[in-house]
């Protein structure tokens, strides 16, 4: 045997060797690990639906969901089976807790109040934030809704001092300024039909542009609607799973469309810094500006390198926020307009709260924290349609959960709407609107069970934003209460969607009448 014929031999041995060893490894994570997982979580009680390579359950779970939200539904606020419809029929079949999977991902879906209560108060570090990938790491990236450990203290500290009660006073004129702009438009429709869902967007953006960038929604305009397609192709994507390394060989049209997005948001963001960056250096801010842009770009010029962010994390940041930052509201909004149409004495028992601290004046700080009628309707609106309908946290290592023992790497879904929706915790008119559930505040309406109720999380990692958002709904559901009644449209058709928010995906159209 000549040398070439050794080295060439050798040369296919070893990548015969490595082939297999990469075989091995790919059968150990395609059907091995999920078969063995399924088992030991089954021997617990924990079942599902069986696992099916190579797309675990997804396919499943998109012809459900296809299915189930196609056309619209009867005027009832019996939404569960329609947005979650696999959660609905799973936690039927198979319990409050059951195992699916997202092609060889392990997800855990968990409704046990008191389970949920464990994971999300997360005491002992062992539930952190799942990791995106794909699609949804491209519209989070690494910011505070996502990120872990001393990134997400870094943010978060930011964000609580951008956000703090007396901040947030400060933000009370322009959250007054932003919906005069909308009333002043409503003027010349009195008897007409207006979509208070479009309206609400414009609104919401208007808001988050002035009080968090110190700009407007024409100059962020651009970045509002890259993130709005990116967002669509993010919910289109959801249930698609992508084999490691395919797409980085053979990418699909929305991969190609996301990748120009995001390039396009990174692109108009960093010339948003670059101005506020402009206007410091010719000393018309000091420290770079007091609202959310001034801190972080303040945070990522820090001299201190510890406690400085990187570009990147900046720009992912701003990005979240000119997404989630509006949206929560927008629905908001707009699911708390189309119940006071249908709920007209609702609607005027606010209106009298209204009229009895603010008379015709614009809404002030101190009247909006006396608001009773109004808190209890906004809690009721969050309880029947939240706005956001899923939380995620994962499994890092191996730990015990109430009797469970879970191992490491799996995912834990819990859905804010099952809770919401739940007739064990609220009773038999858990369908039904009744603000008065909340008369007591919230701590009595779930009888002090923190995870019956968590439109904006609970623990740890409660929203940021839970006030900024709850004080824009009371000002623009008082300003508008002052000037309009309004009734359901004829021409509404109720179709909730799973949008990456809970949204009214053909509108909500009202009609207005003066007071």
């Amino acid at each position: 045997m000549d040398l070439v014929t050794v080295i060439l031999f050798s040369i296919c041995s070893t990548l015969c060797f490595h082939f297999i060893l990469i075989l091995i490894r790919f059968i150990d994570k395609v059907w091995r690990t999920p078969i063995q997982l399924q088992t030991m979580m089954k021997s617990q009680g924990i079942r599902g639906p069986q696992y099916r390579f190579p797309h675990g359950s997804t396919k499943e779970i998109s012809k459900m969901r296809s299915q189930s939200m196609e056309k619209p539904m009867e005027m009832s606020h019996s939404i569960f089976p329609r947005i979650q419809p696999h959660i609905y029929s799973w936690t039927k079949t198979y319990g409050m807790n059951f195992l699916n999977w997202h092609g060889s991902q392990a997800q855990l879906f968990v409704t046990e109040p008191e389970l949920i209560k464990e994971i999300l108060m997360n005491r002992e570090g062992f539930y952190p934030k799942m990791e995106m990938e794909g699609h949804a790491k491209n519209l989070l990236g690494e910011s505070l809704i996502t990120n872990e450990g001393e990134k997400w203290a870094k943010i978060r500290k930011l964000a609580n001092h951008t956000f703090h009660a007396e901040s947030l006073k400060s933000m009370v004129p322009e959250m007054s300024s932003g919906v005069e702009m909308l009333l002043e438009r409503w003027k010349g429709h009195i008897g007409e039909e207006i979509d208070v869902f479009k309206e609400f967007g414009l609104l919401t953006t208007e808001v988050i542009s002035r009080t968090a960038f110190g700009s407007s929604y024409i100059e962020g305009g651009h970045i509002f609607e890259m993130v709005a397609k990116l967002t669509e192709i993010t919910v289109r994507n959801i249930y698609r799973v992508r084999f490691p390394g395919i797409s980085m060989l053979l990418k699909s049209d929305d991969e190609i469309k996301a990748e120009k997005l995001k390039e396009g948001i990174k692109s108009s963001i960093f010339e948003l810094v670059k101005k506020r960056e402009k206007v410091k250096n010719n000393g018309e801010f000091e420290d770079f500006g007091s609202d959310y842009l001034g801190q972080l770009l303040k945070i990522f010029h820090e001299a201190d390198t510890k406690k400085r962010i990187t570009i990147e994390q900046m720009i992912d940041e701003i990005k979240a926020m000119y997404g989630a930052g509006h949206l929560t509201t927008t629905s908001l909004l707009s699911w708390c307009i189309f119940l006071l149409a249908i709920h007209t004495d609702w609607q005027e028992k606010a209106r009298e709260e209204v009229f009895g601290i603010f008379s015709s004046e614009k809404p002030n700080s101190d009247g909006i924290a006396r608001m009773k009628i109004m808190n209890m309707i906004i809690n009721e609106c969050l309880r029947l349609y939240p706005p956001v309908l899923t939380l995620t946290r994962k499994v890092q290592q191996g730990v015990k959960l109430g009797n469970l023992n879970l191992p490491g790497n799996i995912n834990i879904f819990i859905s804010i709407l099952a809770l919401h929706h739940n007739p064990q915790i609220w009773g038999k008119d858990v369908h039904i609107f009744k603000p008065e559930r909340f008369a007591g505040g919230v701590a009595k309406a779930t009888n002090n069970n923190v995870a019956a109720f968590f439109p904006f999380g609970v623990g740890p990692r409660t929203c940021v934003g839970l006030n900024f958002t709850t004080n824009e709904a009371k000002i623009a559901l008082s300003m508008i209460l002052q000037r309009y009644k309004f009734l359901l449209s004829p021409n509404y058709v109720h179709c909730p969607a799973d949008i990456f928010i809970l949204t009214p995906k053909h509108g909500v159209q009202v009609i207005l009448q003066a007071i």
